[in-house]
């Protein structure tokens, strides 16, 4: 892993996470216990802030950034990125709000401005346009992203389970890598 702190802001990264080879942090990110930052994605805190609460998982090759200060947001946009969360591979996520239990799938984007609530899932390859929101249990797919349907109880029982798969598979990886 490459850190880089970045005006005066460095990553800082609880002892229990996992951030795999390969992947670059730069600036003010935190990231919180058990979570787990896979190969080749890239965090770029440079201009705002990126916080990732605890058993979150970033899958290889995302990308995560936040949006700068700019006239009619001045406090830009940091990504804050909640606990228990699935972030698929290769996905985008920019300056955005990912509460709890949120789910973003393989190759989606997520842009500026964009919230998606507990239980919310953005489907695989689907692109949330500025501003948007995910109401919790909700499943939205598509470009642009638009409602598709609840998700179950089941459905979103399965995404929790995946949330532990990720936390055991960072401790195999860990321990693979000495």
């Amino acid at each position: 892993m490459t850190l880089i702190p970045f005006h005066g802001a460095a990553p800082r990264i609880d002892p229990t996470a996992f951030v795999a080879p390969g992947a670059v942090l730069i600036g003010d990110i935190e990231i919180g216990a058990e979570a787990s930052i896979w190969y080749n994605c890239v965090l770029r805190g440079d201009v705002n802030r990126i916080r990732i609460g605890a058993r979150t998982n970033i899958q290889d090759g995302s990308v995560i950034h936040v949006d700068s200060p700019h006239p009619g947001a001045e406090a830009g946009h940091p990504t804050i990125i909640g606990e228990e969360v699935l972030i698929g591979h290769l996905a985008m996520v920019h300056g955005c709000i990912l509460h709890d239990r949120a789910f973003v799938g393989l190759g989606a984007i997520v842009m500026d401005g964009c919230e998606i609530e507990s239980g919310g899932m953005l489907a695989a390859g689907a692109m949330l346009t500025p501003g948007k929101r995910i109401p919790a249990g909700q499943l939205w797919a598509g470009r642009p992203a638009r409602y598709l349907r609840d998700l179950s109880e089941a459905e979103q029982a399965a995404n929790l389970a995946g949330v532990f798969h990720y936390v055991e598979l960072a401790k195999a990886h860990r321990a693979a890598l000495g």
